[in-house]
């Protein structure tokens, strides 16, 4: 997923992500969870930022999830940000009581959903892995982005700045990270992650705002 993710820091620093093991998980569960820490350029949390943990060699098969809903009210997209996998269908309830025409012409998912209310009659399938910016032809200021992951170890920070990946197999992975405040020109390397037996604590820190 190298070349899908817009994964660039808005300044030439990269993130700083540190790992530390904590509680032990009984061996025969063979999974690990991880819990990361995302905080801005000032140390502050972070919401809505994405960790994706990639095998370091070959691919996992990943699922869709349930239909999601991404809705308009008070002329904003809400979530804001919206994490799913690869096939996952997603619908745009307008429940505004303004009509709204939500559209994308990111590359991994371009379409257009033509002055409406309510709910439209079929949802939009998101069918490769990348990021999306969803944005209203009518409402300028409205801005939202669809993650599509095609892993099944993905999470998205809460106001908390926690990002919480549960049930990760051991093994050697990549982390790569997301946020709508970096820029969106220049791929910070994945960092290396091995996966044991043990939970594990991460923190990054990225080089945006928290109202990015």
């Amino acid at each position: 997923m190298t070349s899908r993710f817009p994964f660039h820091p808005a300044h030439p620093r990269t993130a700083r992500l540190a790992v530390g093991l904590v509680c032990a998980a009984p061996a025969w569960l063979q999974a690990a969870v991880l819990d990361i820490s995302f905080t801005d350029a000032t140390g502050a949390p972070l919401a809505d930022a994405v960790a994706l943990l990639e095998p370091a060699t070959g691919k996992v098969a990943v699922k869709p999830m349930a239909d999601v809903e991404i809705s308009q009210a008070k002329r904003q997209f809400n979530p804001r940000v919206t994490l799913i996998t690869t096939g996952t269908r997603v619908s745009f309830p307008n429940f505004d009581t303004v009509r709204h025409h939500v559209y994308s012409f990111s590359t991994i998912k371009t379409f257009e959903l033509k002055l409406y209310a309510g709910v439209p009659a079929m949802p939009v399938v998101f069918d490769q892995p990348g990021v999306a910016v969803l944005g209203c032809n009518i409402h300028d200021t409205m801005a939202a982005w669809v993650v599509v992951s095609d892993t099944p170890w993905a999470a998205r920070s809460v106001a908390s700045g926690h990002a919480r990946i549960e049930a990760v197999p051991p093994g050697s992975y990549l982390l790569r990270y997301w946020h709508p405040g970096l820029s969106p020109n220049v791929e910070p390397p994945p960092v290396p992650v091995t996966v044991g037996a043990a939970d594990a604590e991460l923190s990054a820190r990225l080089p945006v705002k928290a109202a990015s």
